[in-house]
């Protein structure tokens, strides 16, 4: 009878001994994690909401603490499963477990004491920007020793280093005293089952995109998503962006030229801001709806002459619009033109956008100087994406943010979400029943591959097909990518078409931009040096329309994104502070000053466009090169086009030194 019973014991079901020690660990630090957060808030109570209304950033927090401890744990897990690094069936195993999480205890102790220093001291959590004050450390040392206890703190290290090593192995010595129990098909079922576990913490979202710290600033308040964060998520997030900083000399150096340019009064010191406020009262006050168009390039459509006129509608709003037809992205990329667009700043980091770097997520946008205005924000997909959200979120104050999960009755098509259309007649839906004066942003998606033409429209809307040569000729690649083009052109038509049977169109400004270009042959639709030095990336369509406001014109002068937010208020004559590198093109004193500043990270070029010339420079190699963007003769080389070349040169500088410096210095 005992020997049936111990068999029937032997197939219960119980964790493997390393699966209930890695699982107590876990579970272990993400009590002490919380346990940080609370300290945090105790420590900052009188800068914090109510316990009541931080309850969100807890329970946010405990998603970001998932996920480290998932990690953790999943690796566990992984290496327990070979022989040699099994806690309880190697000597070795135990030994190393021990040692490591020893040394992780010691860690994270250090992290969070740290955390909570670098809180009281500038307010944000611990980042990578703290590994700046090791530049001067001997004057960081000193000032942190004649301000903080630091004896008290490393005993304090010390201590609670020790009672979580102390922890653990009591833990160990626990789960070592009970019996081995071999069932090795329940080891390996619960194995996976755990391991999918710390996944699902690991991955720490329900939807396509993971838990990003950007998600964070959705808690709308600063404060709140500081207290969320993960000191371990923040630091190693903005690891990588840790040099990407600015050069106050070279600031300084070229500060006389960006002040002129920018029409800043001070000159003595280093200050961009500026207000502008209309040369009249503005009572009507229209409703903004700006459409930031993806991949749409200039030399593919109409406007420009293309044969295969892809968008007849939307050249038949530039006749009947202001439309500017030299205007360039400062950069390629949808994420980067998002970025320069909101906040008037080119993203000049090589290797990462600027959306993805949590040291520069605190951002002004013009945006919020339209005051009684209800702010939208309408995507097809996720804005998750790229980390956008946080520049969103934290940046636009009081902003309805509509993505793919808020379009109940129509249905996602692709890796994008909705189609162009049905995201223009949803956002339609909305505005239609807004009483307030409101600013819509609408970004579509539609002109991307996979190049989707929704089946409820391919009734519609028909599809064309050209040789392979004809397609090359005008820009195109292939069929499905010239069709997609012209599927743009169809959703915009029916937007104006839906938005025109509505009370708020005829005191509406649309303006149109495309979010970058595709670099590609423009043929003979352009100069060689469009294509040669890549400007068809960066050249797109500038168009604000509103028949019954604004009065048909086609300028030529140089613009960029980030002249579009000022541009903006300048039309609906709101009185905003701008301190960045956008200007109000309806109100230059000179139109030929104007600069479109451009940055190939692919090529690792700066340069701008100016007047009939290009010029860019390469980062590494400081190579040359000044171009005509008005007919194909090369640029003499004479004493005049050396001083252009210098003028130029010049501008790029400041211009990219200037960007560098405001993606820091542009704070709400």
């Amino acid at each position: 009878m005992n020997s049936v019973s111990n068999t029937k014991s032997t197939r219960t079901f119980t964790l493997p001994r390393y699966q209930r020690w890695i699982l107590s660990v876990t579970l272990l630090f993400l009590a002490l994690m919380t346990l940080g957060r609370i300290i945090l808030f105790l420590a900052t109570k009188s800068q914090q909401s109510d316990l009541p209304d931080t309850l969100p950033a807890f329970w946010l927090g405990i998603r970001y603490d998932l996920r480290e401890v998932g990690i953790l744990g999943a690796f566990m897990l992984l290496l327990s499963s070979i022989r040699p690094f099994h806690p309880f069936d190697s000597r070795f195993g135990k030994t190393f477990w021990l040692s490591l999480l020893s040394v992780l205890a010691t860690v994270f102790v250090f992290f969070y004491v740290l955390d909570i220093i670098h809180y009281d001291y500038l307010l944000q959590r611990l980042n990578a920007s703290a590994l700046m004050f090791l530049q001067d450390a001997q004057t960081s040392f000193t000032m942190v020793w004649q301000t903080y206890p630091v004896l008290r703190i490393l005993l304090l290290i010390i201590v609670l280093t020790l009672a979580i090593v102390f922890f653990i192995r009591w833990q160990y010595r626990k789960i070592a005293a009970h019996p081995a129990i071999v069932n090795k098909k329940a080891a390996w079922t619960y194995g996976i089952l755990l391991f999918l576990l710390f996944g699902a913490g690991t991955y720490g979202h329900v939807g396509q995109y993971p838990l990003r710290w950007s998600d964070a600033f959705s808690l709308g308040n600063d404060r709140l998503a500081q207290l969320a964060l993960n000191p371990f998520q923040s630091f190693l997030s903005s690891f990588k962006y840790r040099h990407t900083s600015y050069d106050t000399k070279a600031v300084e150096k070229y500060y006389p030229y960006m002040s002129q340019y920018l029409g800043v009064d001070t000159k003595d010191k280093i200050i961009f801001n500026r207000t502008f406020n209309p040369t009249s009262d503005n009572t009507t006050h229209p409703n903004i709806v700006l459409v930031i168009c993806e991949s749409f390039s200039a030399y593919k459509s109409s406007m420009f002459g293309n044969p295969l006129n892809p968008t007849p509608f939307f050249n038949t709003l530039c006749r009947d619009g202001v439309f500017f037809d030299h205007c360039f992205t400062p950069h390629f990329g949808t994420a980067r033109g998002v970025w320069a667009t909101i906040t008037g700043i080119p993203d000049i980091g090589l290797d990462n956008t600027a959306s993805r770097n949590p040291m520069i997520v605190d951002q002004h946008s013009i945006m919020n100087d339209f005051k009684d205005y209800e702010k939208y924000y309408f995507i097809g997909g996720s804005t998750s994406w790229a980390n956008i959200r946080g520049l969103l979120e934290n940046n636009i104050q009081g902003l309805h943010l509509y993505e793919q999960d808020k379009y109940k009755d129509v249905p996602k098509i692709d890796v994008w979400g909705i189609s162009d259309k049905n995201l223009f007649l949803q956002a339609n839906k909305v505005l239609k029943q807004e009483q307030k004066p409101f600013f819509a942003i609408i970004q579509t998606a539609d002109n991307h591959r996979p190049y989707t033409i929704p089946k409820e429209d391919r009734g519609e809307f028909k599809n064309v097909n050209y040789s392979d040569d004809s397609l090359h000729r005008y820009g195109f690649q292939r069929n499905d990518e010239l069709n997609a083009f012209r599927f743009t052109d169809f959703c915009f038509e029916k937007f104006i078409e839906a938005a025109q049977k509505e009370a708020y169109f005829k005191n509406t400004i649309f303006v149109f931009i495309g979010d970058h270009g595709i670099r590609g042959d423009a043929g003979d639709m352009f100069p060689r040096a469009w294509t040669d030095n890549g400007l068809t990336c960066f050249h797109v369509p500038l168009l604000f329309y509103s028949p019954s406001l604004l009065q048909p014109v086609r300028h030529t002068m140089n613009c960029s994104q980030v002249d579009v937010m000022p541009t903006i208020a300048g039309f609906a004559k709101i009185p905003y502070r701008n301190a960045t590198l956008g200007r109000d093109l309806l109100h230059l004193t000179d139109t030929n000053t104007n600069v479109s500043f451009v940055i190939d990270h692919d090529t690792r070029r700066i340069g701008v466009v100016r007047g009939d010339y290009y010029f860019t420079r390469h980062l590494v190699s400081d190579e040359e090169a000044l171009v005509s963007i008005r007919n194909n003769n090369p640029v003499p080389k004479n004493d005049s086009t050396e001083q252009l070349k210098a003028s130029m040169r010049n501008t790029t500088n400041a211009f990219y030194e200037t960007a560098r410096y405001l993606l820091y210095n542009n704070h709400k």
